[in-house]
This record gives structure tokens, C-alpha cells and sequence, in this order.
């Protein structure tokens, strides 16, 4: 067995009182996070000079003796310290250009806070510091493991989540000795080099209609409210269902997979590039192909099976898988084509799926190298590209 981090996630119940409580501490932790952001930019651009998590912390403790911030000792201090932490982890992603610079956050957005510290659970209650007779948990399964830390949030359709992340000695899959090679897309979520398909369910095309319709709505209030803010509910109440019902799907199909692979031969799509096609974004954001992607790293990774990438410029598509040969006239409407060299009629995405695979084993034997198609790559990086954090001006992430 090996020892993982894995998160519960649950529904809880919190009083009038508690839910007062709970928005101190989210107010609170946006407040931090906020401040310090804003110290962090504007000391770079007065000083050039950055500023750090302790820093920050150190800083902390002292506006919290001032009159006007004496609120912030009704929060946990360690909740405060993390919003911190995070913080400090986002400068630090951002500057590994990880991720974008960080941004302000909104109170209309969802809310959330961390308890790094003295997370349990007793007679069906969360117990955890300033709420002393403990929140109505809805405990829908057994929590395995050690409790590690407690993430409380708040949606935007006003429902309150705990997710407890715990140490686990997880129980991986049985070894199948089975490979395969898998060709996404937005025919369908996920072709197999076995002959396996997994549809695309289009839950966002399924909603859309609902979705316009309350987006119309919205429109129509007055800024400022109460018919507004109800209406804005409503718009995220079908947003919510939309992604639940695909992170629902992806979670099967990608456990399914892992499941019953030992190798699973992915191409590293750029999804962020793919994206920037206007014409097909919506239908990009609504498979969610690195979502997908994400599931199956972190489960492989768990179970001890292999995810090998194939480079994003490998041919897979136009390759016949029979004979090798490359059919340089296939456009992306051809969902089918005949091969010049040995008149194989193929699937394009089943074919695909086959070239994936047997580029993916040639990889992992050592066979097979991408450094001819690396060089392609490598155009895209302009000389210099490589800069230590200090030499980033923070001013390109801000203000647009």
C-alpha cells in the first residue's frame, strides 16, 4: 500500500450563528490575502523590492493590536496565516510561469478558508477552532486515514462544503499488463487503440438554452438588487449542475481507464492554445479535456500505472497506422480516409488512437525519441526566454 493525500468533500449544515461566523472568517481571509497582494505590487513598483511570506505575516500580527482591525482576532489565526501561504504560493507559480499573476478576490465569487490545524469530527459534528459546539456535517462515507486539514467554502449558490484532506494508505488496482493509446477530442471525450469509446456528453450545449434564458434574466435587473442577486443565484445553480454532471462523467470514465490499463498513452495537448480557436472554445470548455487530463495523472500516479505523453506535434492523426504512411491532406473534417500507400481505410480517431500507443511504447522502451520534433518547438521560445523571478516586472501581469 502507499501512503496518498486524498480529500473528502461533504456538505455541512451550518446555524444562523455559525453562518455569521463562517462569513467573518471568509470576509476576514479575503481581507488578508486582498491587503497584502495590493503591499506586494505596490512595494515592487515603489522600491523594486519584493516582499515575502514572513514579510507579510510579521506584518499581520502587528495590524492585528490596531483599533481598526481588533476584528481580526475573532478569526482562527492559523486560517489567516494560510490565506498567507497561499498567496505566497501563487507569487511563487506565477513566477515559474506556472500560473497567471494572482488576482483580487471577489466576494461574489466563491468563498472559502483553510484549518491547517485541530480538524475532527465528533458525534456527527465538525469540530474545528472558533466554533465550539461544532457545524451538521452530512457524513455520506467513511473518512479512511489521518485528518490532515479542513478547507471550509461557500458557492455561489449559497451552499456550505467541507473538504478534509486526510493521509491514506490507498489500495491500488490490480495490474492488468493491458496498454493503450487514447485520441481525445470533441466527437467524442475519449477513443481507445482497444476499440473502446467514450462519448462526449455536451452537458454545457444540453444547458445552454437555461443558461441564455437566465443570463437574459439577469440582464434585466437593476444593479444593486435583490431581484438581482436572486436571479444571479439562479444563473449559478445551473452553472453548478452543469459541472457537476461533467466532473461526475470524467471521474468515471478516467477511473474506469486507469482501472483497466497499466500504460495509458496520452498526446500533451496545449488547451490553452486550443482555446484561443474562437469557433471551437465553447466546445473545448465544455469537453474538458484537462480536466480530464488532470484526473488521469494524479490516478495512474496513485495506483502505480504509467502515463506516457506523446509530443503534441507527433502526426497521429494523419499516419497510417498499418504502413506509416503520411496522408499530408487530411484536414479536420475528414473523419474517415483511405490510405495511398496500402488503401487501409481508417478511422481517424481509431487510428489515431493506435499511432498514440505505438509512439507511447517506442517512448518508454527508449526506442523512440520527440527530439526531431522538439526542434519545431523550440521556435516558439523567443531567445532569453528563461528569467530568474527577479527579472520579471510584475507590472506585465497587472492592469492588463
Amino acid at each position: 500500500m502507499e501512503v496518498v493525500h486524498k480529500s473528502y468533500k461533504f456538505k455541512i449544515a451550518p446555524d444562523n450563528e455559525q453562518k455569521e461566523l463562517l462569513a467573518k472568517h471568509f470576509g476576514a481571509c479575503r481581507f488578508v490575502f486582498n491587503r497584502y497582494l495590493n503591499i506586494r505590487k505596490e512595494t515592487y513598483h515603489a522600491e523594486r523590492k519584493s516582499v515575502n511570506y514572513y514579510d507579510n505575516a510579521n506584518d499581520l500580527t502587528v495590524l492585528k493590536k490596531e483599533a481598526q482591525f481588533v476584528w481580526l482576532k475573532e478569526i482562527n489565526a492559523q486560517s489567516l496565516q494560510s490565506s498567507l501561504r497561499n498567496l505566497d504560493t501563487s507569487y511563487n507559480n506565477f513566477f515559474r510561469r506556472q500560473t497567471k499573476f494572482p488576482r483580487f478576490k471577489s466576494k461574489f465569487d466563491r468563498q472559502s478558508f483553510t484549518v491547517p490545524q485541530w480538524v475532527s469530527i465528533e458525534d456527527g459534528k465538525l469540530k474545528i477552532p472558533k466554533f465550539k459546539k461544532g457545524i451538521e456535517i452530512n457524513l455520506h462515507r467513511e473518512i479512511e486515514g489521518k485528518l490532515l486539514f479542513a478547507t471550509l467554502s461557500k458557492s455561489t449558490t449559497s451552499k456550505y462544503y467541507v473538504s478534509i484532506t486526510c493521509e491514506v494508505e490507498h489500495t491500488e488496482f490490480e495490474k492488468t499488463n493491458s496498454k493503450v493509446g487514447i485520441d481525445t477530442g470533441i466527437k467524442d471525450l475519449a477513443t481507445l487503440s482497444d476499440g473502446k469509446v467514450y462519448e462526449n456528453i455536451k452537458t454545457l450545449k444540453t444547458n445552454l438554452k437555461k443558461l441564455k434564458y437566465q443570463q437574459r434574466q439577469l440582464s434585466k435587473k437593476i444593479k444593486g438588487s435583490n431581484s438581482r442577486l436572486k436571479q444571479k443565484s439562479k444563473l449559478a445553480t445551473v452553472h453548478e449542475k452543469v459541472t457537476n454532471i461533467r466532473k461526475d462523467y470524467l471521474h468515471k470514465v478516467s477511473t474506469e481507464i486507469i482501472k483497466n490499463h497499466d500504460v495509458i498513452c496520452i498526446e500533451d495537448l496545449a488547451v490553452k492554445n486550443m482555446m484561443k480557436n474562437h469557433k471551437l472554445a465553447q466546445a473545448f470548455s465544455d469537453v474538458s479535456l484537462g480536466t480530464f487530463y488532470t484526473m488521469l495523472k494524479y490516478k495512474a500516479n496513485w495506483n502505480n500505472k504509467t502515463v506516457v505523453k506523446i509530443d503534441r506535434f507527433f502526426p497521429s492523426s494523419k499516419t497510417c497506422s498499418n504502413c506509416n504512411y503520411i496522408n499530408q491532406d487530411l484536414v479536420l473534417k475528414d473523419r474517415e480516409w483511405t490510405c495511398q500507400s496500402c488503401n487501409t481505410v481508417h478511422n481517424r480517431d481509431f487510428n489515431s488512437s493506435i499511432n498514440i500507443k505505438n509512439q507511447g511504447l517506442k517512448i518508454l522502451s527508449g526506442l523512440g525519441t520527440n527530439s526531431d520534433i522538439k526542434q519545431k518547438r523550440s521556435k516558439a521560445f523567443p531567445l532569453g526566454e528563461s528569467m530568474t523571478s527577479e527579472a520579471i516586472p510584475i507590472s506585465y501581469a497587472v492592469g492588463g
